[in-house]
């Protein structure tokens, strides 16, 4: 007989599973890399409809819309609200096997009490009562944290950055006003090290112009972020982030450094193995820097982006053209590790790839850089992005369990850029419980049940507040 659709019990295969998830679901939730917009949060922004809320800017769906093949009007452009949200249902109810599809029906079950699947025939109702819900305080910014026990969100900030909407939001003088919920600025200072992508030497003029350094060699680069990074500390930064194809790793003299660096200022070509070399020193230079304040270090593997050149043309970046790279990472990575190690400088670092082949290199790689007080100081990220399905979490933690110490596991993040995302981490709960209930009840670990509520606890929320705080 089949079971009910997403119900209370749902990816829960078994009463140990369900007993543990009982554990997990009260704990708050730490998402310490997301994409969420600071001025959102800090007008506490009250959303017009389930469209804007939904489809502004998520481009997991618009790439399956497109799939769908239909008019980019419909997806990013100036269709009216209801049009789109009818495409987005047409879509969704195809969707069976993605992650999409529960993720989707999650929000309607968690935000708005709706338990009806979505479909074209059901839109029109959940329209109309998702929308009346989204004018109440209890579904602005402020009341979703409320709501999902928000203990802290790590939001993406570039160095140049003013953080004016953090600081406004630590001193309570934002429009949202006095809220429990941490918002904490994450450092990521990609532009910085992309030497050899378009648009490089005018970033590098407004790091100088943020920093308040003059900026002539790659050290004064150096000298800038740390400036920068120093700056989002004292509004509570405790993360950096670093979106990268892989590891660089290449040495150079500071002189052969700097004449790239000026080439590429004069606008001049810069080759591979050149940006390589670039790269290397800056980020070996950046990691001793998060090693001395104590920030954690994200690298984030393996993406390939900006594929669809008419689409880039057009609408630029994170708009769902980019894809899963195969590149090699072993020895880039693990000899960029050695490299700031053998300074007494690593940081705590997270080693996220969207690639699942890199898992066993990493998870070996991590354990070669364990050590020196800190539990759990190289962790194997999340599955991310592409992966951040119930196969992909269940395969990154069965990885991890093979080749580390699961129960020391900083656990979920949403990467997200939509309030409605927070049910994520319940999918990532009950898989992660699902995944030690089958174990026990196979007799691979004993029914002990004050050591595995522990666990899922540690892993859902306690863990990322120890390593992050």
């Amino acid at each position: 007989m089949a079971k009910t659709f997403m119900d209370e019990r749902f990816l829960l295969e078994t009463e140990t599973a369900n007993n543990l998830y009982k554990a997990a679901k009260e704990e708050p939730i730490f998402d310490y890399h997301c994409h969420l917009i600071p001025a959102q949060i800090a007008e506490n922004k009250q959303f017009k409809d389930l469209a804007e809320i939904w489809l502004g800017g998520d481009h997991y769906k618009w790439r399956q819309m497109r799939t769908r093949g239909y008019d980019e009007n419909y997806i990013s452009g100036g269709a009216d609200n209801y049009e789109k949200f009818l495409a987005w249902a047409r879509t969704v109810e195809n969707l069976i096997g993605n992650p999409l599809y529960h993720w989707t029906h999650l929000e309607l079950q968690r935000y708005f009490d709706i338990y009806e699947p979505l479909t074209e025939k059901s839109a029109p109702g959940i329209w109309e009562k998702a929308n009346a819900m989204l004018k109440t305080p209890q579904l602005s910014v402020k009341g979703i944290f409320e709501k999902f026990k928000i203990y802290a969100v790590g939001t993406t900030d570039d160095p140049i950055d003013t953080l004016e909407y953090h600081k406004a939001i630590m001193e309570g003088k934002a429009p949202i006003g006095k809220i429990d919920t941490k918002v904490i600025p994450s450092f990521r200072p990609d532009k910085a090290l992309n030497i050899n992508i378009a648009g490089f030497a005018d970033y590098i003029n407004a790091l100088s112009k943020a920093s308040g350094i003059t900026i002539k060699t790659s050290d004064d680069v150096i000298a800038a972020l740390e400036n920068r990074l120093d700056f989002f500390i004292s509004l509570g930064c405790r993360a950096s982030d670093h979106a990268l194809e892989n590891a660089p790793f290449a040495l150079s003299s500071n002189s052969q450094i700097d004449n790239t660096f000026n080439n590429a200022m004069a606008g001049k070509p810069v080759s591979g193995e050149e940006a390589q070399c670039y790269k290397t020193k800056v980020l070996v230079e950046l990691a001793k820097l998060y090693a001395k304040r104590g920030i954690v270090m994200q690298l984030h593997l393996s993406s390939i982006r900006n594929l669809n050149p008419r689409i880039f043309s057009r609408m630029g970046a994170d708009v769902g053209i980019d894809a899963v790279h195969d590149l090699e990472q072993s020895a880039n990575l693990s000899a960029f590790l050695g490299k700031v190690e053998g300074e007494a400088a690593l940081p705590k670092t997270i080693l996220y790839s969207l690639n699942p082949k890199d898992y066993y290199p990493m998870g070996t790689i991590m354990g070669a850089f364990q050590g020196t007080g800190i539990e759990g100081k190289i962790q194997l990220g999340s599955a991310w992005w592409f992966c951040d399905h119930r196969d992909g979490m269940d395969e990154q933690m069965r990885v991890l369990a093979n080749l580390g110490t699961l129960p020391l596991f900083v656990g979920m993040l949403t990467d997200s850029r939509s309030f409605l995302s927070y049910p994520r981490h319940e999918y990532f709960r009950r898989i992660l419980c699902n995944l030690l209930g089958k174990w026990v009840e196979n007799g691979e670990y004993p029914n002990d049940t004050q050591k595995l509520e522990k666990i899922v606890k540690d892993i859902s929320f306690l863990n990322a507040k120890k390593y992050f705080e």
